[in-house]
């Protein structure tokens, strides 16, 4: 089974940058994430921004394992999305996710329970031959388990 690797990044103090991880994927690529790990980060996630690049992505990291829906108000863009169960494996993905336009915006859930959702650029799943039931292997920044 292909493996993805999350090596921790840089990360800064909790005023400063929100922290990154590195995502290695089974073709040798990688993308610099994001992480998304209170309310407000998961509210806000990617929203205002003018694009991403093929390189860049964001993980958002729940508490518990539990069912999460995502929208794509204020998006100015596509992505993919790749929803993680607690022992990391892919166990959705839904890809090429338009922005919203006008309200009401509709949400996207996940039909199992997940711990870690990941949004890459438009396209980049297929691109980076990312398939159901991938392991993504990765480490985060202390007190993030």
């Amino acid at each position: 089974m292909p493996m993805l690797l999350l090596v921790a990044g840089g990360f800064l103090l909790a005023n400063g940058p929100r922290p990154s991880v590195k995502v290695f994927f089974p073709n040798g690529s990688s993308v610099t994430v994001e992480l998304a790990v209170t309310d407000a980060e998961r509210q806000l996630g990617l929203m205002h921004r003018p694009r991403i690049n093929s390189d860049q992505g964001m993980l958002f990291v729940f508490e518990e394992e539990d069912l999460h829906s995502f929208w794509m108000k204020n998006m100015r863009f596509s992505i993919d999305i790749l929803w993680l169960d607690k022992d990391r494996r892919i166990v959705h993905i839904t890809p090429r996710l338009p922005p919203c336009l006008r309200d009401p915006c509709p949400s996207y859930p996940t039909p199992l329970p997940v711990k870690f959702v990941l949004e890459l650029k438009c396209g980049e799943a297929e691109a980076r031959s990312i398939k159901l039931y991938d392991r993504l292997e990765f480490i985060l920044p202390k007190g993030l388990r």
